[in-house]
């Protein structure tokens, strides 16, 4: 017979066995948590696959392959780039001057690009550094997470039960909140911000290709991946390529594609792609999302750019379960 003192013993085992594992596998929590949040988004597409007929096994490993393959794709363009125009780059910055002074009325502020671009090499030289030396744990990291996404594909409810029988029958309902919320703020992030980035990208590199930008190419994928930045996204890229238009004494190059480039580059993508996408997701405000991207990324590195919203999202979705009990309480009394 279950007796409460039982349940209570169980239950804080298993917190402490949870944080033991936390320790002991801190190396490889951001793959893990990078492949359940990436099975989460491409189960629909394993379950259409089984409704094409085909067998579970076959179906996780096709859709795996489709996320390993849909990885490189965004991933080499963005490294063959930077490597083929790396000349162009360093060109560029050399031909920017030591400091640039902004004034506004009466204030003045000197801006030291040099020490900046210093500091930025720094950076570069150091993760090139541990990028090379850090090879074979990446290759073992990317095996892992075809592994685990792999396993969660083929056996996806077994989570799920685990979860539903370990909660108690009253709050089955709270689960459920949470998954839908879980499942679409994912998917605002994974399938709508890359089909943004990808409309980004082709507008991009058709403006920069008329404009006759020698690194059309280079710039249009910098703009894309900006996409997936809240609030300040593309126009980075294109307000840097204008600054660079000013300084060399072209103001109406600069004038043109600071106008072109926020219209069709920062502001279209956006009015025709996200609005067609949106009813998949809850909506989270734009402000939340920055708030959750910005924190993550500066607490957790590269994975907080996914665990910083999803924890804000589940936080509105508690408030409003919150909201609404309260409000049902107050009815009823």
């Amino acid at each position: 017979m279950t007796t409460r003192q039982r349940t209570y013993v169980l239950a804080g085992l298993l917190v402490l066995l949870v944080l033991l594992a936390m320790v002991l596998l801190s190396s490889v929590l951001a793959t893990v948590f990078f492949a359940i949040t990436v099975a989460y988004v491409l189960f629909p597409l394993s379950e259409w696959f089984v409704g094409r007929g085909l067998s579970k096994r076959i179906a996780a490993a096709v859709t795996t392959a489709i996320a390993f393959v849909a990885g490189s794709v965004v991933l080499v363009p963005l490294v063959f780039v930077v490597y083929r125009r790396r000349r162009d780059l360093f060109a560029f910055f050399q031909r920017l001057p030591d400091e640039i002074t902004v004034t506004v009325t009466e204030f003045s502020y000197t801006v030291d690009i040099q020490s900046w671009l210093v500091t930025a090499r720094d950076g570069v030289t150091a993760l090139a550094v541990d990028l090379a030396s850090e090879s074979p744990i990446l290759a073992l990291k990317v095996v892992l997470f075809s592994i685990l996404v792999y396993a969660m594909l083929w056996q996806p409810s077994a989570p799920g039960k685990v979860v539903y029988r370990t909660v108690p029958t009253p709050y089955h309902d709270v689960v459920k909140r949470f998954h839908r919320r879980l499942r679409s703020t994912l998917y605002a992030i994974y399938v709508l911000q890359a089909a943004t980035a990808f409309g980004t990208f082709v507008m991009a590199w058709g403006l920069f290709a008329l404009l006759g930008y020698n690194g059309a190419f280079a710039l249009a994928v910098a703009a894309g991946v900006l996409q997936f930045v809240p609030v300040v996204g593309p126009s980075v890229v294109i307000l840097a390529i204008a600054a660079s238009e000013a300084v060399a004494g072209d103001a109406a190059g600069a004038a043109v594609v600071t106008v072109l480039g926020l219209t069709l580059v920062g502001f279209l993508p956006d009015a025709v792609i996200r609005p067609r996408l949106a009813r998949y997701t809850t909506g989270m405000p734009a402000s939340l999302y920055f708030v959750g991207f910005t924190g993550g990324v500066l607490s957790l590195g590269i994975i907080g750019f996914i665990a910083g919203p999803v924890v804000i999202a589940l936080l509105v979705e508690a408030t409003n379960l919150l909201s609404a009990d309260r409000s049902a309480k107050q009815q009823l009394g």
